[in-house]
């Protein structure tokens, strides 16, 4: 019997670290704009082409390393970015049908500005793959993951002309008074943010489980 659990054990450790092992170093994903509000005429430096908008993060051994370029945007614009639980995108690209307009938690990582030519770039260091996440046992707050990226206008009025009305601002910013959403990262396939490369199937809203191999 005892050879028998410590065989199981042994396969259990390889199993473990097979899947470590087999998680990328670097990922790279999109952001799109955001599904609803017409936020291109206010972001796009002509107006209509949807800024591109790229993120690449590298693991490291104590954090990870997280670069964000974007291009095609109206100069001077100020922005944002937080990584966030949920995303009003869903896998294909589409509106998530079960989005119902809260993103989650959400945590302040960044500003981002556009600059003469309408490019933004910043640079983050911290935990991101896998394993990012916050919690508040004050309001019964389980560890949950924040796998989204995504990034605000700064200034509600940037966006007034896009629809969004400047009197009911969002709290994506600073001084808590930010406009809305203008890009965000698109679920993958498991339903996770691209945050998770390793996800393990389970209910992510289940404070049990572990909806990513940390």
């Amino acid at each position: 019997m005892r050879a028998q659990i410590a065989t199981a054990a042994s396969l259990c450790l390889i199993a473990s670290v097979a899947q470590a092992q087999q998680k990328p170093e670097e990922i790279q994903f999109a952001l799109y704009p955001n599904p609803n509000l017409n936020v291109v005429p206010c972001l796009a430096a002509d107006g209509a082409t949807p800024p591109k908008a790229i993120v690449k993060v590298r693991r490291g051994e104590l954090n990870d390393r997280l670069r964000i370029r974007v291009r095609g945007l109206k100069p001077h614009l100020a922005f944002d970015l937080f990584t966030v639980q949920r995303s009003p995108l869903d896998a294909q690209g589409g509106k998530a049908k079960d989005f119902t307009g809260s993103f989650g938690l959400a945590w302040y990582q960044t500003d981002l500005q556009a600059d003469d030519n309408g490019n933004a770039e910043a640079t983050i260091q911290t935990i991101l793959l896998d394993q990012i996440f916050g919690f508040d046992p004050d309001v019964k707050l389980p560890p949950t993951n924040t796998f989204h990226v995504g990034f605000w206008f700064n200034n509600p009025e940037d966006a007034a002309a896009c629809g969004f009305d400047p009197t009911k601002p969002t709290p994506f910013n600073g001084e808590h008074r930010a406009g809305p959403l203008a890009m965000i990262s698109q679920p993958t396939d498991s339903g996770l943010g691209p945050l998770c490369t390793s996800p393990t199937g389970a209910n992510p809203d289940d404070p049990n489980a572990l909806p990513c191999n940390p």
